[in-house]
């Protein structure tokens, strides 16, 4: 989901003649450009070559799925059918079947009564059918989950699989008047590309769907294809839609292209992918062009967060396929957990795929105070690098496109998940033009000319955007020239792109080595250029075909300066025209001194533009963080742990002045050792003065056990004695697990959730080099009845879900659910360590053992500790669940915590 740092866009009139409304009416988004192309001269581009507008091309669409039966989705610029092919590789569609054989003209499936068999017989070349269910629930929350519009998602829709004389098909009561003497038979997608969807009460389908028949003749398989997410369709209508909502002239980038949409998303469950969904999504679609002679763009819009930059098995299968098609183009997104460095997610990471970051164009936000539009910005929320030399470049990441009927209203979405697509339809141009002209296709060609071309935006680095925002008039000017492309293989430290140096001012000069390996064709002798004087590098390189080794010497001089510093050494062929051939992208951070006496203050900031600043921190030692500013309009703060992973507790918040500043408070449970990152971004049409406050806490603090009761620790770590004043608190039960499974089944821990407790948190840790494996691990929780009450995929080696319970809720059963996704069907074993915390309504305050006893005073290095009596806990707790307690150290007027598990103690082994 795009993050919650965007803009949202201003209000514009809305229809009144429905119930469902859209944000706007499509005329007007048209016309107040809300399909962003302007920004890289699409429309000047389609005026002077009308017929290279996609058509020729397919683009694949690898998501939630799409709905065909939306406006703008269902033809071409050409009048060719727009969704050619729809096919699930998510495993969320598929129906479990029943052979039967009907008696009479009434059937029950799963306690639902159908008439019309009579009907069905007259279809059927054999008397036995095949049955199944589509069970609502199943499927996640209405709206999306209410398929037929009844005003819930409870319903069971039963389905009829006839073999006809054509093959196997669909029947269902798709109008709900319990028969089946009404409808017709739906065959598979592929072959008819005819459509399923429910509706009730004379309205339209809130969703239309594809039905997937596979098997064998004997054994039929069913999948229904249905886009509960709303995803892919958005992301559909940017890369090419046609006439959306039936207005003329509102087109995607490519309104000529075909779609193949591909679902690789469990959407009830997060929009997780499953195991081997993308790499076989990948796969069919490769076959599906090559089968139709046609050229390929590919689009995900769809990543997690790396752990070990370069490292996912993902991205290595995507190299190694798009190495086998050269001639194919995947556009990734590059995800949404910036502005921190370090966060281009999997498989955006990919070395050739071309991974797009996201800009907020100025229209969707407000004039600027002489009335004119607001300028381009990079979106807060876009991914940035630091260990990988990405994004490649960016494109507009907020657009009104399509939706399916029943997510009205929702028709303007933001993320890097509406800048891929966009990049995607820039190549379906490019590719339609050299098609036409009778030119060979190649897809790092392509991505060549839209790199080379593009155009960088004031004041960003390479690691926010690339080479900036493409113009689709320069490359394809580019193209034309048929340049060679050199290719070259960058290789930084652990096997990522680029260099990410963390450290303060040194005095020696540090030294930065990148491996560079040139492919059959492009060897030779490549000049070397710095942007930046505090980069040092030899002024060329000669490759031939082993590995060759370059040395950067960077200034030490030049990084006094807390902050991050990025430069970028190119490497140019003979032909600079070409382009670089390669980059060597390296990024300085150094942390800011936090100091007890000393806040760190930004100057001005100019409209739009993001300050960085770093600090160190230690493991299970609390950090506050304050962000505010003086004056002018609220700008937006942002905090990342070390490593780029956004802060678990709500990363993104405004900032104002006063007690409307932005405070992260982080508990010792949850306080990592190394480099933290806070941004302050300003708000787009105004300056920001921004004040950073940063405390450590001067103590690292614990709660332990024994045989007397509960004993609170406080270690100094600081130069000076510390007084403090420790106290314990008992806040609920918590329940730890070590999991250990293979493959990639669902993983089920059930537990007793009872009436006491009003919030669930559940947090899960893995080894970060195992995580390299996973491209997705869903996190649910669910009731007895299957009902969900909360669900949060893990998008890094550690994650959170946070499920707040009704008040007077009764005490009740409940399902921990872990959905593992691996990029290989050959998953292997995994491990990962589960807490599940259940907090109280109220706190319950212990009193020390010996009164006045919890006023201490801690000498430099020491630890002082005070004991409390353990009572019994006031809530009853379930199997496996020990009481959860904080430990509090006040000094003066500010107090640290740390949130602690409390097991028993163990029984003495007896010998």
């Amino acid at each position: 989901p795009p993050a919650a740092a965007a803009p949202a866009p201003p209000a514009l009139p809305v229809a009144a003649d429905s119930a469902a409304r859209p944000i706007a009416l499509p005329a007007v988004a048209l016309r107040r450009g809300w399909m962003p192309l302007d920004a890289t001269g699409v429309p000047d581009f389609r005026r002077l070559h009308p017929t290279y507008d996609g058509r020729g091309v397919l683009i694949a669409i690898l998501d939630s799925g799409i709905d065909p039966t939306v406006d703008g989705l269902r033809t071409t610029s050409t009048g060719e059918p727009k969704v050619i092919e729809l096919r699930d590789f998510s495993g969320e569609g598929a129906v479990p079947l029943t052979r039967v054989v009907p008696r009479g003209d009434t059937i029950v499936i799963e306690g639902q009564r159908l008439i019309g068999m009579r009907h069905i017989a007259g279809l059927s070349i054999r008397p036995a059918v095949f049955v199944g269910a589509v069970h609502e629930p199943a499927l996640g929350a209405a709206p999306a989950a209410d398929l037929n519009g009844s005003g819930s998602a409870i319903d069971t829709l039963p389905v009829v699989l006839v073999r006809a004389s054509d093959g196997w098909a669909l029947l269902t009561d798709t109008d709900g008047d319990g028969s089946l003497g009404n409808e017709h038979l739906i065959h598979d997608y592929l072959r008819s590309r005819e459509t399923v969807g429910w509706h009730s009460r004379g309205r339209p389908s809130p969703l239309g769907g594809a039905v997937n028949i596979g098997g064998t003749d004997d054994a039929p398989t069913l999948d229904l294809l249905l886009d509960t997410g709303a995803h892919g369709t958005h992301v559909s209508g940017i890369a090419a839609a046609h006439d959306l909502y039936n207005i003329a002239g509102f087109d995607g980038v490519a309104p000529g292209a075909q779609l193949v949409g591909l679902k690789i998303a469990d959407n009830a469950h997060g929009g997780i992918s499953t195991t081997a969904s993308m790499r076989r999504a990948v796969d069919y679609a490769i076959r599906f062009a090559e089968s139709r002679r046609r050229p390929l763009v590919m689009n995900m819009s769809f990543g997690v967060g790396n752990e070990r930059e370069g490292a996912a098995r993902i991205d290595a299968i995507i190299d190694s396929t798009l190495a086998l098609q050269p001639e194919v183009v995947f556009t990734i997104s590059a995800g949404n957990d910036g502005p921190g460095l370090s966060t281009v997610g999997f498989p955006g990471s990919s070395t050739r795929a071309l991974s797009v970051g996201a800009t907020f164009p100025g229209l969707f936000l407000a004039a600027t105070p002489s009335g004119r539009p607001a300028p381009e910005m990079i979106a807060s929320f876009s991914s940035r690098g630091g260990e990988l030399a990405k994004p490649d470049i960016v494109a507009p990441g907020i657009a009104y496109s399509s939706v399916p009927r029943w997510d009205t209203g929702n028709e303007v979405k933001n993320g890097t998940s509406m800048a891929s697509p966009y990049a995607a339809g820039l190549a379906a141009l490019l590719m339609s033009a050299l098609r036409q002209e009778g030119a060979t296709i190649d897809g790092r060609r392509i991505k060549q000319a839209l790199m080379v071309t593009a155009q960088p935006l004031a004041g960003v680095t390479y690691v926010d955007e690339g080479t900036g925002e493409p113009s689709i008039g320069r490359a394809h000017r580019w193209l034309q020239d048929r340049r060679v492309v050199r290719e070259v293989r960058v290789q930084a430290d652990r096997g990522a792109t680029a260099v990410l140096l963390t450290g303060g001012a040194s005095s020696e000069e540090p030294r930065v080595r990148y491996t560079l390996t040139a492919a059959p064709g492009s060897e030779g002798r490549y000049r070397l250029a710095s942007d930046s004087r505090w980069v040092s590098a030899p002024t060329s390189v000669g490759l031939a075909g082993a590995p060759v080794s370059v040395e950067l010497v960077l200034g030490a001089h030049e990084l006094r300066l807390p902050g991050a510093h990025v430069g970028v050494v190119t490497g140019w062929p003979a032909d600079t025209l070409a382009g670089p051939a390669f980059r060597l992208v390296v990024t300085a951070v150094v942390p800011a001194a936090v100091r007890e006496d000393a806040d760190l203050v930004s100057g001005p900031l100019a409209p739009s533009a993001l300050w960085r600043t770093f600090f160190t921190a230690d493991s299970g030692r609390a950090v506050a963080v304050r962000v505010s500013v003086p004056s002018g309009p609220p700008a937006l703060a942002f905090l990342h742990e070390p490593g780029g992973m956004p802060y678990r507790e709500q990363p993104t918040r405004s900032a104002g002045a006063g007690t409307d500043a932005a405070v992260y408070q982080v508990d010792g449970r949850d306080a990592a050792s190394g480099v933290y990152e806070v941004d302050v971004q300003a708000p787009p049409v105004g300056a920001a003065s921004v004040n950073v406050m940063i405390r450590q806490s001067p103590l690292r603090l614990a709660l332990t056990r024994d045989s007397s009761g509960i004993v609170a620790t406080a270690t100094n770590l600081t130069s000076a004695p510390v007084a403090t004043t420790l106290s314990a608190i008992l806040t609920g039960g918590e329940r730890r697990e070590t999991i250990i499974e293979r493959g990639s089944a669902v993983r089920r821990t059930p537990f007793v959730a009872p009436a006491w407790a009003r919030t669930v948190v559940v947090d899960l840790r893995m080894d970060p080099a195992q995580w390299g494996r996973f491209t997705d691990l869903g996190v649910t929780l669910v009731d007895g009845t299957g009902r969900q009450l909360g669900a949060a995929p893990l998008n890094y080696a550690v994650g959170r879900l946070q499920v707040d319970l009704p008040k007077g809720h009764p005490s009740q059963a409940v399902t921990l659910e872990l959905r593992p996704g691996f990029a290989d069907s050959a998953a292997g074993s995994w491990a990962a360590a589960l807490s599940i915390r259940l907090y109280a309504d109220s706190a319950i305050a212990l009193a020390p053992s010996v009164a006045a006893s919890a006023a201490v005073i801690a000498a430099p290095g020491a630890s002082v500790a005070v004991s409390f009596p353990m009572p019994a806990s006031p809530w009853p707790l379930g199997d496996g669940f020990f009481p959860l307690g904080v430990v509090v150290g006040t000094i003066g007027s500010n107090s640290w915590t740390r949130d602690v598990g409390l097991p028993p103690l163990r029984p003495p082994v007896m010998r």
